[in-house]
């Protein structure tokens, strides 16, 4: 699959939206309720983003999410 070209905001969304989710998949999250408060914010901030009307399969979901892992990679 050729590397699909995301704004820079979406990809930031996604990686805060996967920080957010291991914080709550540890065994015994602290705050739970706002936990799940700011993942259900994110997702809908994800699914509503301007980039989706124009382009929206799933391999592009799929290539956001690791695009995403390795922002979180760099210094």
């Amino acid at each position: 699959m050729e590397a699909t070209s995301f704004p820079r905001d979406l990809i930031e969304l996604q990686a805060e939206w996967q920080r957010t989710y291991a914080a709550l998949a540890v065994p015994c999250p602290v705050h739970t309720a706002v936990l799940r408060r700011r993942l259900q914010v994110l997702s809908g901030r994800l699914l509503f983003h301007p980039y989706w009307s124009c382009a929206g399969a799933p391999a592009a979901r799929a290539e956001l999410r690791r695009q995403a892992r390795g922002l979180g990679e760099l210094p």
